[in-house]
């Protein structure tokens, strides 16, 4: 079963905590600190893997979790670093953030690989904050946070050439023709729900087509599969528009024409300029060569590259190809799209203060996560986050915001309660 389209939740491990021991040896009474730092969390990893097809194990499983890293111990051993989650996807595959919408990741190459969510780091055993008037510590930092995030998978195949046209047009026969496709072929339309991939060879020379479920009227507004043929559309370097010389409704295969044309400007005017042959398709329906002829010069006289074939007898076949070729060859793929890095949450030093329904909220990735690896149960380690909030300005920003003795103050997912110092 063929799926391009999959939402996914995932989340990063945390780091592990680090380590408040001392050292505890019989000749050594007096020992220093000596605790381990946390290893860091497991990150989620996207693959692409040039031997998968389709999202459609993403169907049955939605959400994946990374490991936490593990926590540090006495004797200065620090915790192991945990696995990372790596997810395989089609070559091809578009990572938006299923939220805003914008594009993440484009993973065109076999082996890409996108970081969606990094590993929180492990805490620091208490090891790392002996000072000279602070000579054991008896706090540690716990480890990060993991990050959780929600993405939108949509695959977008890799095709050199792809075949459009209306319902029934004679694209499911053709590329079962010219490669070893075998789609279902029936004369009704949309027999082709999925998109079919072909290899075609032209002497020393082969490129992949893709035939393309039917357009109708509308789908740029996502009329009958709309949308999910239009994205598969853009990857190609050149379009095969295949027109039905006698329609069974009795339409014209001109006006058919301009139907499909205009659908492909509405979606996208970059995919509309793309190199385009159209095909006067399914020719030995119609035995009078002249009024073959007719036909033909009506779609070459409106300006198009125009051909007529017969999947079926073979008729014209051999030129179109050749002729796509020829076209593929002096058209060469545009380099690989590099991978686009998502937007931070926020910059580590952005933080703000704002009054929500009577409570002081300080949001910011640095200013929250100092907190989240803070041991909030513990004297010293309340002290020392004091002094990191004084230092970056977040106490002084509380009091230009009025805060007064006994406020509430939120910051992530703790809670303080405002005290004025003397």
């Amino acid at each position: 079963m063929f799926l391009d389209e999959a939402q996914i939740e995932v989340r990063s491990g945390a780091g592990g905590p680090g380590s408040a021991s001392f050292r505890r040896e019989k000749h050594v009474p007096r020992g220093g600190p000596d605790g381990g730092d946390g290893g860091d969390g497991g990150g989620v990893i996207l693959v692409a893997d040039r031997k998968m097809t389709t999202l459609l194990d993403y169907s049955f499983e939605t959400r994946f979790r990374a490991e936490d890293g593990g926590a540090g111990e006495g004797g200065s051993r620090h915790g192991g670093t945990a696995k990372s989650v790596k997810l395989k996807v089609p070559v091809g595959t578009l990572v938006k953030d299923a939220a805003g919408g914008e594009a993440l990741a484009d993973l065109t190459r076999d082996k890409q690989r996108f970081v969606v969510c990094k590993g929180g780091r492990g805490g620091r055993g208490n090891l790392h904050f002996t000072t000279s008037v602070r000579q054991a510590p008896a706090f540690a930092e716990k480890g990060e946070p993991g990050r959780t995030r929600r993405l939108k998978l949509e695959l977008k195949l890799l095709a050199d050439v792809g075949l459009i046209g209306l319902p029934n047009a004679g694209k499911s026969t053709l590329i079962s023709v010219v490669s070893a496709a075998r789609p279902k072929i029936a004369e009704y339309p949309f027999t082709t729900l999925v998109p079919n991939l072909g290899i075609v060879r032209v002497d020393d020379f082969s490129f992949v087509m893709a035939d393309l479920p039917g357009l109708i009227e509308g789908a740029a507004e996502g009329k009958g599969l709309g949308h999910r043929f239009l994205r598969h559309a853009e990857r190609t370097r050149i379009i095969v528009h295949l027109v039905e010389c006698l329609p069974a409704d009795g339409s014209d295969p001109l006006k058919n024409v301009e139907i499909v044309e205009q659908e492909l400007l509405r979606y996208s005017p970059d995919l509309a300029a793309r190199p385009r042959i159209t095909a006067l398709s399914k020719v030995d329906l119609i035995p009078d060569a002249a009024e073959r002829d007719r036909l033909l010069a009506r779609l070459q006289e409106s300006g198009r590259d125009a051909l007529d074939i017969s999947a079926v007898t073979a008729h014209g076949v051999p030129a179109l190809l050749y002729r796509l070729a020829k076209t593929l060859k002096e058209n060469p793929p545009e380099p690989a799209t590099t991978v686009i890095q998502p937007v931070p949450e926020s910059a580590d030093n952005e933080w703000t203060v704002e009054l929500d329904e009577g409570t002081l909220v300080v949001r910011g990735d640095r200013v929250e996560r100092t907190v989240a690896m803070t041991n909030l149960d513990n004297a010293e380690a309340l002290q020392r986050l004091h002094r990191q909030l004084t230092k970056i300005g977040v106490i002084e920003r509380l009091r230009e915001a009025g805060a007064k003795e006994g406020d509430t103050v939120r910051i992530g997912t703790s809670e303080f309660t405002y005290v004025e110092e003397e």
